[in-house]
């Protein structure tokens, strides 16, 4: 099995319930559902840290998800609080990658982790576009541990 990430370099944390309608007919939440966490998790780390565009995130460029991978660890049920850690790990040019970790919040049972890859596309163009000193200065005031790549 993949080696579990270090706990200590997730600062940011969101919460989340597992619902319903995100359970099979055991309780047992669906694979998928945990994209879905992901998302509201980083979406959650952008508003934190003050990094949504002035205009609004569809304003001037626009963010896709370019990659997403996960470790599927244990289950979560119906009902189960989780705690959905997130990190940006590196800041490139025009793209930043994201680490989650998934943890049930009563146990402490890593529940799933994974990575994904976001890029700044510009709207009219649909060509990469550099991410603002700002974010990057933002970012790495934030966290622990970020690499900074070049190119």
């Amino acid at each position: 099995m993949k080696e579990t990430p270090d706990i200590t370099l997730f600062r940011h944390e969101t919460r989340v319930t597992v619902r319903f309608h995100e359970v099979d007919m055991l309780g047992v939440c669906n694979n998928a559902v945990y994209i879905n966490y992901f998302e509201q998790a980083r979406l959650q780390y952008i508003k934190d840290l003050g990094l949504v565009p002035e205009n609004g995130l569809f304003a001037e460029n626009n963010f896709y998800m370019v990659r997403n991978e996960i470790n599927y660890r244990s289950h979560s049920h119906f009902d189960d609080e989780l705690i959905v850690r997130s990190r940006i790990s590196y800041i490139g040019s025009s793209s930043y990658g994201f680490e989650h970790l998934v943890t049930n919040a009563k146990t402490g049972k890593l529940i799933a982790d994974g990575k994904g890859v976001i890029v700044q596309v510009s709207k009219q163009e649909e060509k990469p576009v550099l991410l603002s000193q700002s974010f990057r200065d933002t970012v790495t005031a934030y966290e622990k541990q970020v690499t900074l790549k070049v190119g």
